[in-house]
């Protein structure tokens, strides 16, 4: 087991979205340490949120297990390029998909060039999000509210309409939600009311899509050290992100990952419509 960073962490505000490397620590995205098994050989995944965090972790590890990445991020072009060496270093192909996803039609043309690259979509992980925190209601203005609605849930979405006529039998969603969906913290009241929009979106498509054979599932992370955090919340709250959970750190986006390989690989063929906690000890109703 690694030794992973513990708080307090330095002051390092980032303007959103946020650059991994401007973090410090580094985030542990699984570049030096994570090893493929080959669970996933000759699959097409699409990530949205692919550039840093969580997201590259899981591109990393799914380009090791074999799979194609069409990597989805806003406008993070360095860490973007950065993952996709790594997907390329494993040998399997990378296509770059920058745009914001609170834009109806970016939603639609991700999912199709990236079938138009690769043929078709077998697994599709949601993963983008946005958050700031706020002390008061009356600090989050209408048009805050609406965006992070459109990119968190609102594109889900319009982005699994658009590749479920495309994904064949036997594919795997998988959706990002937090251990925000059912302990919503008050500071992040619009992310963690999307998270909780999450989790009831996979469960119910899980049981629409059961009988077409396609699984649906979501991972919920607790606190996970991604650009998001410094970009998005105040420096005490950075300085000891993590601090409150029963491990003492924040998890590092490599300890995130596996579970998403599990749901995306055939070994989860009976795994729908369920969500996995990953919160450093931190129950999940």
């Amino acid at each position: 087991m690694r030794d992973y960073p513990t708080p307090p962490f330095p002051s390092q505000p980032q303007s959103v979205p946020g650059s991994q490397r401007k973090m410090e620590p580094t985030p542990d995205c699984g570049e030096h340490t994570y090893t493929g098994n080959g669970r996933l050989n000759g699959k097409v995944a699409l990530i949205t949120g692919a550039d840093s965090g969580i997201g590259r972790a899981v591109a990393i590890a799914y380009a090791r297990e074999g799979a194609d990445i069409a990597l989805a991020y806003l406008d993070e072009h360095e860490d973007a390029q950065e993952t996709a060496g790594w997907v390329h270093a494993a040998g399997r192909q990378c296509l770059l998909l920058p745009g914001d996803l609170a834009r109806k039609q970016h939603c639609y043309d991700i999912v199709d060039k990236t079938v138009e690259q690769f043929g078709r979509i077998d697994i599709l992980i949601n993963n983008a999000a946005f958050q700031m925190a706020h002390d008061s209601l009356d600090d989050i203005d209408d048009d805050e509210w609406v965006m992070t609605f459109d990119v968190n849930i609102t594109a889900i979405f319009r982005i699994c309409q658009r590749a479920l006529p495309l994904m064949p039998k036997g594919s795997s969603i998988i959706n990002t939600s937090s251990v925000n969906s059912d302990d919503p913290s008050p500071k992040l009241l619009a992310y963690a009311t999307t998270k909780g929009a999450i989790a009831n979106f996979t469960a119910g498509l899980a049981q629409l899509l059961g009988d077409k054979g396609i699984r649906v599932n979501s991972v919920a992370p607790g606190p996970i050290w991604t650009p998001l955090i410094p970009a998005t919340m105040p420096d005490e709250a950075v300085k000891n992100f993590g601090s409150s959970y029963p491990m003492g750190r924040p998890g590092q986006p490599v300890e995130v990952a596996p579970i998403y390989v599990l749901l995306g690989s055939d070994e989860a063929s009976y795994i729908s419509g369920s969500r996995y906690a990953v919160t450093g000890g931190k129950p999940i109703l």
